[in-house]
């Protein structure tokens, strides 16, 4: 089956064609380098049925596995390799051996001589239009001196070219430097990095080192290897051409929330942070905002780290929200995200992804302190919430983040700052009043329109949330400890019979 010339080669991995703008060009030689173990035979054979698809003609040509390993890879993945053509070099060993006892050449250049006559000879037999070397290191080891093993790599390229094939070499970085000499003249090189963490399991990053000639998408991106193969997750790109946002405001159904938020509620396309010390109500106010997008037919993606799914239901349940049947509805989606098994560019790809297929308006990340222990270091998580956001405001979708801040009353402590990030920051606190503990809530930035300045408490009530009057005859609330301005009993009875009746 002819294909164009001018078609890319796609990997048959999505994720890796989305980098490349599509695949690979043709009848070219590519590096695919990496440590042992970062996958560098399951992408091989990807490419691979990727072309048997395609009705092209594959040839896996084996010097470090034999035939029987490559099988048992495959079979890990529920792949079938029928139709690709396995040349095993490994078995030729002990024959080119016994022939190079009685020879006045080196043994290195008599069985490098053999084994690339094999390889032609095969080449010539099966005339495949897509080849994987596997691996470099043999080769290298073959030639014995580097100048010996630049020259085959050279006569390779041109010889694959001429017959019009597509060819990967495999490198195990076993080499060091050395393997700079074949970089020099492939025409392109993707790498392939496992990172091991303290805790939790290993994250795998690719990134294409070099393509001649056409444009692809740099920096690291993540990928997982399972069963199907690799999986990449491109990292984020914002796009050229946003989506119009749908007008209008976004209610979370309680009048005196809304009022604090400048009379509407929050703004579609931006993105707010819920801020305060652990049980205060964060989750609780920013589920209230996704059932009430949800009541009204919009599409809502709720993500939890903290919670597993049946806590975080029952307890939206108690307080008169029906998620239930929201997420029976198709509604609410509601994931929980275990942060030592998911990196953050699998994470912040899946939240895209999703909003995209499934046409979301509210996405809720509960919480960033489970999102920051998924990042090696705070920069990366500043980063990639900065695309994020930007990202799926873009496409019009509002962002509610909630993160917990260190210690109960008084001073604060955030693990990161993030305010900057966020278009709208709402503040919640603890205070103490009376022998009773109560609860706070003010907005302290929206970029999008004004706000009230004033301080509100809220509760949780007759299986609801309220949000009572500004709290006026009161000082210090943001230190957890006020002072009451009024000086009266009657007011103190006027303020506790409104406000901060329990």
């Amino acid at each position: 089956m002819a294909v164009s010339e001018t078609k890319p080669c796609s990997t048959g991995i999505a994720g890796l064609d989305e980098i490349l703008h599509g695949g690979l060009p043709r009848q070219r030689f590519y590096m695919i380098q990496g440590d042992p173990g970062v996958g560098k035979t399951t992408l091989a054979l990807q490419f691979l049925l990727q072309g048997a698809r395609s009705g092209e003609k594959g040839l896996y040509i084996t010097l470090s596995e034999t035939k029987d390993e490559l099988l048992a890879v495959a079979k890990s993945h529920g792949w079938d390799l029928a139709e690709i053509d396995v040349l095993e070099l490994t078995s030729m060993e002990q024959q080119m051996l016994s022939e190079s006892q009685n020879t006045l050449f080196h043994p290195s250049e008599v069985e490098l001589m053999q084994t690339v006559r094999i390889v032609l000879d095969h080449v010539e037999k099966v005339q495949p239009e897509r080849v994987v070397i596997d691996s470099l290191s043999e080769f290298r080891l073959l030639s014995q001196d580097a100048l010996r093993y630049r020259r085959q790599m050279l006569s390779f390229k041109q010889y694959f070219a001429g017959n019009g094939a597509t060819v990967l070499l495999l490198d195990d970085r076993t080499s060091g430097d050395t393997d700079l000499l074949i970089q020099s003249i492939a025409h392109g090189v993707v790498s392939l990095n496992r990172l091991v963490s303290d805790f939790g399991t290993e994250r795998r990053q690719m990134s294409v080192v070099k393509l001649r000639g056409l444009k692809y998408e740099g920096g690291s991106h993540d990928y997982t290897i399972g069963m199907g193969g690799l999986t990449v997750f491109p990292r984020l790109q914002l796009s050229a051409k946003p989506v119009a946002p749908q007008s209008g405001p976004l209610s979370s159904g309680i009048p005196e929330l809304d009022q604090l938020l400048g009379g509407a509620g929050l703004e579609r396309a931006t993105g707010s942070l819920f801020i305060g010390p652990a049980g205060v109500g964060k989750s609780t106010i920013a589920a209230k905002f996704a059932c009430a997008a949800a009541e009204r037919g919009e599409k809502v993606a709720i993500y939890i780290f903290d919670e597993n799914l049946h806590t975080y239901v029952q307890r939206v349940e108690a307080l008169g929200m029906r998620i239930r049947n929201q997420m029976r509805s198709g509604l609410i989606s509601i994931k929980h995200v275990d942060a030592a098994q998911i990196s953050p560019g699998e994470f912040a790809y899946e939240i895209c992804r999703l909003a995209d297929a499934e046409k979301m308006k509210v996405v809720v990340i509960d919480s960033l302190n489970g999102y920051l222990n998924a990042m090696p270091e705070e920069k990366f998580l500043l980063l990639q919430l900065h695309e994020l956001l930007a990202y799926l405001s873009q496409r019009g979708v509002a962002s509610i983040l909630v993160m917990a801040q260190h210690g109960l009353l008084g001073d604060m402590h955030s693990p990161a700052d993030l305010t900057y990030l966020a278009d709208t920051v709402v503040l919640l606190r603890y205070f103490e009043f009376q022998g009773a503990i109560k609860k706070s809530i003010s907005v302290v930035k929206k970029r999008s329109g004004g706000h009230e300045n004033s301080i509100r408490e809220f509760r949780f009530q007759d299986n609801r949330l309220e949000v009572g009057p500004p709290l006026r005859q009161f000082e210090g609330i943001l230190r957890g400890v006020p002072n009451f301005l009024g000086g009266s009993d009657a007011m103190i009875k006027e303020q506790r019979e409104g406000a901060l009746s329990s």
